[in-house]
């Protein structure tokens, strides 16, 4: 009734896994040194550079094209979207900001670890 055509397994299906999976050793990550979060800490604010670039940008092209709509409910449509843009570019530069900040530090509490294991 339990054949291997028709989707179940059998009790020597779960031997066989378990037999092969015991001897196959488990793959461990390495573990991150100072040089990872370093060049975290810099391409985040790398990245937080760039958008603080395109957020001015942004900011410029909204102030110099001002919308001109005749209707009251168009002109506070517009307004929301651009305030909308305007604070999602901000809130990206930010967020880039301090997780290279974050970074940044967790990159020199490393360094004192490594330091004080190294003397210990």
């Amino acid at each position: 009734m339990n054949s291997p055509t028709n989707g179940f397994k059998t009790d020597s299906d779960e031997l066989l896994n378990s037999e092969s999976s015991s001897t196959d050793k488990p793959i461990s990550s390495p573990n991150k040194g100072p040089l990872s979060f370093l060049s975290g800490s810099i391409t985040s604010l790398s990245f937080a550079l760039l958008s603080l670039f395109i957020s001015k940008k942004i900011v410029l092209y909204f102030a110099i094209h001002a919308p001109n709509y005749s209707s009251a409910i168009a002109q506070s449509i517009a307004s929301g979207f651009k305030t909308l843009i305007i604070g999602i570019s901000f809130l990206a530069t930010f967020t880039f900001a301090f997780i290279g900040l974050g970074l940044f530090l967790v990159f020199i509490r490393s360094l004192i670890e490594v330091n004080k294991t190294k003397s210990g």
